[in-house]
């Protein structure tokens, strides 16, 4: 199985500012769904941060991840990552667990 993690986003700086560089935000999220990183993400409600779920070999990786968004970067967001193993899951998750489908950073 593969280590999952649950990324939360906590914007730190006014709306504005995380509205003027969204659309950096939205390519670094594209990017890593090309690079298979990421499994699931969207806003949080009310729109206080974000949640993404994601794969990786090691936490290490995880935070390479993050260091790579630019609201890391430009101090938008706060980050909390909650590593677990999914014992359980629907059928249609089970393409996803493989050791194979994990990315190496």
């Amino acid at each position: 199985m593969a280590t999952l993690y649950v990324i939360l986003l906590k914007y730190v700086r006014p709306p504005e500012e995380v509205t003027a560089h969204l659309e950096e935000h939205r390519a670094y999220l594209r990017q890593a769904y090309a690079d298979g990183w990421f499994i699931v993400s969207g806003p949080r409600i009310p729109a206080t941060g974000g949640v993404i779920l994601a794969r990786a070999a090691s936490e290490d990786d995880v935070r390479a991840m993050i260091h790579a968004d630019p609201f890391s970067q430009l101090g938008i967001a706060e980050y909390e990552i909650i590593a677990f193993d999914a014992l359980w899951h629907a059928p249609e998750f089970a393409p996803l667990l493989r050791p194979d489908a994990t990315v190496e950073g």
